[in-house]
């Protein structure tokens, strides 16, 4: 495989897609001597074809706010891969979203999907609409024009949507009730539904509860305790809640909480209320942490700042790409931390991730680590197919298993001496899965 040609021939095709382009390279240095070793690859151009989405929808989402006023926004769908399923991944509304972060996103979830043993493609949309500060009259005429447009191209056996940074509960329930009155039918086409219309118990805490449960395995197998460990997070949504309360129950103490306005540390632990307190800070609607000290005095806010420069065992990035960048990641080594791992899609810039790696400190890439969320979007796709719920012991065991099953690949595929190479490992998991399903299904 000649990779930087590859590389020169999309970014010329691509121009300034840096995201995308980030994203592909990781891949493709990860799985160059595998792919080497089997020339059918080359001969069918998987590569060539697996770099490239299988289409991309774009298109305006007109809609009237409160003061009656008419606002336009960009609208993305973007179906990667469907060699071993329906494309599926969430749907983002955030000012920052265009088309690269996108493509970026659905590449990975092909890859990410495939790790999960589950019967999914890849895929991902979103919008540049920010529901911050909106009304909810706002936020659900923005989903249903956004919806509008897209309905057509997504089905339970097509393309499943779920939820993503500016889409929660709220925002899924208002895009699928559209969604079943345009195409009359109630079916499993979003994941992250209520638990009243389809929802599986369990799927808000899933991504980063599924993260614990894969950090616990690295340290495990690497002969290390999680209990009495300290750990440092970003962010203060959905995933940095899931992943905190999970690590709580492991035994560590999470110490650290972020948003764009900078970082909390309390050194008593953020746990039982505290934790709960964080679902508070999201559903305010106000995008900051700094109220968390005026509710908990031992804390300290550090304005403008990020939580890897404070001393902990474990750093876990679960907020948005690119987060922890190459000064990061040297102060997390000058500060002996001993395990990595993206909660976050690509929580870490590709120079932070080379020093994890050539330091030799256990680092998880986002595409093993917080494949529990869209895991348990599958559990979901699979419940309402057969028209049962299960229980969240049911829904947790099937996540436990699917998070130690993706280790075990990593495993399989990472190990070099006594050091597990988790990118990796992953990488070549989930590319192996998705280029023989390629090659089985001939050059469509």
């Amino acid at each position: 495989m000649k990779t930087e040609l590859i590389l020169a021939t999309l970014e010329a095709k691509h121009p300034g897609e840096k995201e995308f382009l980030q994203a592909v390279k990781e891949v493709l240095l990860s799985i160059e001597s595998v792919y080497n070793q089997h020339p059918e690859f080359e001969k069918a151009k998987i590569i060539e074809r697996l770099v490239e989405p299988d289409r991309i929808f774009t298109f305006r989402v007109p809609w009237v706010n409160d003061k009656g006023d008419i606002e336009v926004n960009l609208g993305y769908r973007v179906q990667f891969n469907n060699a071993i399923g329906p494309y599926k991944g969430g749907i983002r509304f955030h000012a920052s979203v265009n088309l690269s972060s996108l493509k970026f996103l659905g590449f990975e979830q092909t890859f990410k999907n495939a790790l999960t043993t589950l019967p999914m493609g890849g895929g991902k949309g979103g919008s540049d609409f920010s529901p911050s500060g909106r009304s909810n009259g706002e936020i659900m005429r923005f989903c249903q024009a956004f919806m509008l447009e897209l309905w057509r191209n997504i089905g339970p056996d097509t393309d499943v949507p779920a939820g993503d940074i500016g889409v929660g509960g709220r925002e899924v329930g208002y895009m699928y009730g559209m969604y079943k009155k345009l195409a009359r039918e109630n079916t499993g086409t979003f994941t992250g539904k209520g638990m009243e219309f389809g929802g599986s118990i369990l799927r808000p805490e899933a991504t980063g509860y599924g993260a614990l449960y894969f950090v616990h395995q690295m340290l495990e197998k690497h002969g290390i305790d999680i209990k009495g460990k300290t750990v440092a997070i970003s962010g203060f949504g959905n995933v940095a809640w899931g992943a905190a309360e999970k690590a709580t129950q492991l035994g560590a103490k999470v110490v650290t909480i972020s948003g764009p306005d900078g970082y909390v540390y309390d050194p008593d632990g953020i746990s039982g209320k505290k934790i709960e307190y964080m679902l508070e800070l999201r559903n305010s609607g106000n995008d900051i942490v700094q109220p968390y000290v005026d509710e908990f005095p031992g804390a300290v806010f550090y304005p403008g700042k990020r939580p890897w420069e404070q001393k902990v065992d474990i750093a876990l990035p679960c907020a948005i790409q690119n987060e922890l960048n190459e000064e990061d990641a040297r102060k997390l080594i000058q500060n002996k931390t001993l395990c990595v791992a993206e909660v976050s899609n690509m929580g870490c810039t590709a120079e932070a991730v080379d020093l994890f790696v050539e330091h030799k400190i256990l680092f998880g890439p986002g595409k093993a680590v917080n494949a529990g969320g869209v895991a348990t979007s599958g559990l979901e796709m699979t419940q309402n197919a057969m028209h049962i719920a299960w229980t969240a012991q049911e829904v947790d065991a099937k996540l436990h298993q699917i998070m130690t099953a993706i280790h075990a690949q990593c495993v399989e595929y990472g190990t070099q001496g006594d050091y597990v190479n988790y990118v990796k490992g992953a990488n070549i998991a989930g590319f192996m899965k998705v280029a023989r399903a390629m090659m089985a299904q001939g050059v469509i």
